[in-house]
């Protein structure tokens, strides 16, 4: 019997490629969900909706019809804890609790060090984001039917922020070897094993919380240089500290200055140097690692190499930028 998924942020990153996942499969068919349009189209076939998320009535219809939902719902901390309020309310309104799979995240553990598996405590110092991803996890914890998976670096073919941003600063040589700035874990997920998970968390009978990110993490130095090979963009770079340190605290409120005012007078294709935001910094010397041994062992995972994800990755923005 062919099981209706919700996807509630379909027009995302994680939302297309889970969409695309499971309209390849013979037991789902993908219900996307988006405020808006989605502006490109999905592989296979799916059904759309269009609804706001945080609309608790406007929700409950849609769960109602849903042997399943997944939040891949992104954006600010204020619609991401309404979102996800919203969501909680109308699944407990439906005769059938659909089954529940909540993408949370790694900023949940905050700037804690050393290898960190599901029982740690909750940090809430990684400013709002951070802390909204935790609230989340409170209304969600004790919920049966609620999974919550905490992915580290999710990167691969369409991540904006992991692929194409780190891609666009290695080209321009404005990132590279950072030498101890760049000495932290880079928690790398690639995109498929992300997906992997979520197909196996939605037939499974348990509910819990699972980290997501490959074993044995390289550091960002080492991250940065393996990407920059893949890509062309050879020899990487040493960036010194007081560069790091004019890209985040001068360049980067110029360039977000400049994002949000081309937003705002809605100048489409004009291609903007994405800005190296300061809260990066810290993230590239943190120190933390991911165990994902649980998720291993009961998803049955099998975690993608990084060479090849770095590959299947730079052949995706090479193509991206040949098409223009």
């Amino acid at each position: 019997m062919t099981q209706r998924v919700l996807i509630l942020g379909a027009s995302g990153f994680i939302g297309w490629h889970l969409s695309a996942a499971l309209a390849r499969t013979d037991w789902a068919l993908p219900v996307l969900a988006s405020r808006h349009r989605l502006p490109h189209p999905t592989p296979g076939r799916s059904e759309r909706v269009i609804l706001d998320a945080t609309d608790e009535g406007a929700l409950a219809s849609a769960v109602a019809q849903a042997a399943a939902v997944v939040n891949c719902i992104a954006g600010s901390a204020e619609s991401m804890v309404a979102s996800a309020r919203a969501l909680l309310a109308a699944a407990a309104r439906a005769a059938n609790p659909p089954r529940i799979v909540h993408f949370s995240s790694m900023a949940v553990y905050g700037s804690v060090p050393g290898e960190v598996d599901e029982s740690i405590p909750l940090v809430p110092d990684r400013g709002a984001y951070g802390a909204a991803k935790i609230r989340i996890e409170e209304l969600c914890s004790g919920q049966p039917n609620v999974l919550r998976l905490r992915p580290g670096i999710v990167y691969g073919p369409r991540s904006t922020q992991w692929s194409e941003r780190i891609a666009r600063w290695l080209l321009t040589h404005r990132i590279g070897d950072l030498g101890a700035a760049g000495d932290g874990y880079c928690n790398l997920v690639y995109i498929d094993d992300v997906v992997a998970a979520v197909l196996v968390a939605l037939r499974a009978p348990q509910g819990g919380v699972y980290n997501l990110a490959a074993p044995d993490p390289p550091t960002w130095n080492d991250y940065f240089v393996a990407y920059a090979k893949a890509l062309g963009a050879v020899p990487a770079r040493r960036i010194s500290a007081h560069r790091l340190h004019l890209e985040s605290k001068l360049l980067a409120p110029v360039l977000k200055a400049a994002e949000l005012a081309a937003r705002a007078a809605r100048l489409r294709g004009l291609a903007l140097p994405p800005p190296m935001p300061s809260s990066l910094l810290g993230l590239f010397r943190q120190r933390i690692r991911l165990n994902s041994a649980k998720a291993s062992e009961q998803f049955g995972l099998r975690w993608t190499p990084l060479e090849e994800g770095l590959q299947r990755s730079a052949a995706w923005f090479q193509s991206r930028i040949a098409a223009g």
